[in-house]
């Protein structure tokens, strides 16, 4: 059980709450083009060059997809084709949660005010947070924060936006690396990893952890 009363609870968006399928766009693309090591080598390379993209100054979410993809297939030795880079960008405002999703968050929201903190762009968020089947306070994005997680300033962003303190809220997501590991660095203490399975779980960082959405409800009584 998680013996704290938020004032909201925060949440990633993409892998957390949305189904993010930049993985699987990249293996429907490339498939039938490249063996299953090379196809494998460029998911995990576009995966790490994205995170790469997002640590310098803040640039519109098309450029971190499409440079980061023009930066694996150079890597892996694909030819770049910017226009399939972009449909996975394109794409991104189409899909819908986790399965498990609507349901937590109903139960949650019941009592706590709901709070998303997402690397989107602000034409993009608003779709996806519609697919998700409860009502959220407020939506923040790196766009408007001028700056991507897991920098800093996205949170305190968000802190500013709310008049709260790291010490207020209960922050959630899949990813130690874009979330939980900068959210333990700003002292807040109250931490959830959701075990989608995408990255592994790094205890260190004083997280509780959840199996979805509906099990993080019942460990907050609901």
């Amino acid at each position: 059980m998680i013996d704290f009363e938020p004032k909201y609870i925060t949440f990633d968006c993409y892998g957390t709450l949305t189904r993010f399928r930049m993985a699987e766009m990249t293996r429907e693309l490339y498939g039938n083009a490249l063996d299953a090591a090379k196809l494998e080598s460029l998911v995990k390379f576009f995966a790490a060059y994205r995170r790469d993209e997002v640590l310098g100054a803040w640039k519109p979410y098309r450029d971190v997809v499409v440079n980061a993809f023009r930066r694996a297939c150079q890597r892996v030795g694909v030819p770049f084709d910017e226009v399939k880079a972009e449909s996975i960008y394109l794409a991104v405002p189409t899909w819908g949660p986790h399965p498990d999703v609507p349901e937590g968050l109903s139960r949650l929201a019941k009592k706590y005010k709901l709070v998303i903190l997402s690397n989107a762009s602000n034409d993009q968020i608003q779709s996806n947070v519609d697919k998700l089947g409860a009502p959220f306070h407020a939506v923040f994005t790196a766009q408007q924060a001028q700056s991507y997680k897991p920098r800093m300033q996205g949170f305190e962003y968000m802190f500013d936006q709310l008049d709260c303190n790291p010490e207020d809220v209960l922050h959630v997501s899949s990813s130690p690396r874009y979330d939980l590991m900068t959210a333990h660095d700003l002292g807040i203490k109250h931490k959830v990893f959701i075990k989608r399975g995408h990255e592994p779980s790094t205890p260190g960082y004083e997280y509780y952890e959840a199996d979805d959405i509906p099990h993080l409800a019942s460990q907050l009584g609901l």
